[in-house]
């Protein structure tokens, strides 16, 4: 069996590699740019006096980034190719972010809003798959930056527990147009101030708890009755996570995204591909802390003799790598076998292992840092060092992107036999 990455990906690798060095290094540097990576970050960020919302500086220097990204036919590589892409495959993309990410913090690739060079589109994947064709016209806007999509899932009194939504859909006409109105609340409905539209989740049929009768609808973000209630200040800031209330939301019948009542399968679209790259990416992110360790360790000789000599410094070391090795490994098998499968074939299949990659590759990538920053002493808890924005980041990841223990409840599922093939 030959683990060896195909030559074609390690040429991309490498082509990749000396865009960021000839477009997106150049424009990390002027005009101060640097700020929002350095010390200065959050602060450079956030817009503390306008609720915590990203600066407009800041998104504008992102979107800059993917423009120049998107001209040189990088932006789009996961994208299929009637949309301009490159049908990029699981297996590529999973090592791609691992790369970026262990190059650590820079306008390349920035976890904290999944902005990146190469981009990360499950909304694109849902639009394709279950879109109908005026949706699908949707996409290169989307790609863009005309249309923002946002995610409306989560609910305030049920967190990951999708199925016991409590916003509701019914049928109903409005000046003789056929539709539905919708009444509830989402949380972390990421990106909702610059959203041109929200692909929202209601139950419109069957009780709490039933996978079946959930209903995704594309609702226009400026309706009357969609009102952003509070944004919610977090551990990484600026924040784009607000609450947002519904009150009688009348949406036409052309606003159902996918079919009525299969609703969760648009939603496991999406989260299938979001977190095997999120788990490539944690890993990424914890080679960058475990490598800067052991380099610092070498450099640094505190009473003239090296860190790197002292065992308490290295087996804390020599315990990540290990770990990381073998997870890379993890990730790569279980993103090539995603690639083999249909999406209804990985939920039943392999949804699992995807879990597993996730919540270990959190789990790692927060330990890493925490290392890290007790390696590098004083310098490596203050914000002249990246750790702590990477502990921070990753252990929101472990709390609230399909926190930890819902990943370990479906590996549990199917380890425990009511979960998996034969089960759906």
């Amino acid at each position: 069996m030959d683990f060896s990455l195909p030559a074609d990906l390690v040429a991309y690798l490498g082509e990749l590699d000396r865009f960021i060095e000839r477009e997106i290094k150049p424009l990390e540097q002027v005009d101060d740019n640097i700020r929002f990576f350095d010390h200065r970050r959050e602060w450079a960020r956030t817009d503390f006096e306008n609720g915590g919302l990203p600066r407009h500086e800041w998104e504008a220097l992102l979107r800059k980034a993917k423009d120049l990204a998107d001209a040189a036919g990088h932006l789009r590589f996961p994208v299929p190719k009637q949309y301009g892409g490159k049908d990029g495959s699981n297996l590529w993309m999973a090592v791609i972010r691992e790369h970026f990410a262990a190059k650590g913090l820079g306008l390349h690739n920035d976890l904290q809003n999944e902005h990146s060079i190469v981009g990360n589109f499950p909304v694109v994947t849902m639009l394709d798959r279950y879109g109908r064709d005026d949706q699908k016209a949707m996409i290169d806007g989307s790609i863009k930056g005309k249309y923002r999509i946002t995610f409306g899932l989560t609910e305030p009194h049920h967190g990951s527990d999708a199925t016991h939504m409590e916003t509701r859909a019914v049928p109903a006409v409005r000046d003789n147009v056929k539709g539905w109105i919708i009444n509830g609340e989402k949380m972390w409905t990421t990106g909702m101030h610059v959203a041109t539209h929200c692909a929202l989740f209601a139950r419109t049929s069957g009780n709490d708890g039933d996978a079946r009768g959930i209903t995704c609808f594309l609702v226009p973000a400026k309706s009357h009755g969609v009102r952003i209630e509070e944004y919610m200040w977090t551990f990484n800031m600026p924040t784009d996570h607000p609450r947002v209330s519904f009150t009688d939301v009348f949406v036409p019948e052309d606003a159902l995204f996918g079919e009525v009542g299969r609703g969760l399968s648009l939603a496991q679209c999406f989260v299938h591909q979001n977190r095997i790259r999120q788990a490539a990416s944690s890993l990424g992110a914890a080679v960058y802390c475990i490598n800067e360790s052991v380099r610092y360790a070498r450099e640094r000789k505190p009473f003239g003799k090296a860190l790197a000599e002292n065992q308490a410094i290295q087996f804390p070391l020599v315990e990540l790598a290990t770990q990381a090795e073998m997870l890379r490994l993890l990730i790569r098998k279980t993103a090539w076998e995603m690639d083999q499968l249909t999406e209804e074939q990985i939920e039943r299949t392999l949804s699992d292992r995807v879990s597993m990659c996730n919540y270990i590759a959190n789990r790692l990538c927060c330990e890493s840092a925490d290392r890290a920053m007790q390696v590098h002493g004083g310098m490596g808890y203050s914000r002249h060092k990246p750790f702590e924005h990477i502990y921070r980041h990753h252990r929101r990841y472990r709390i609230t992107e399909g926190s930890e223990e819902i990943q370990m409840r479906k590996v549990a599922g199917f380890l425990f036999g009511y979960m998996g093939p034969g089960k759906h």
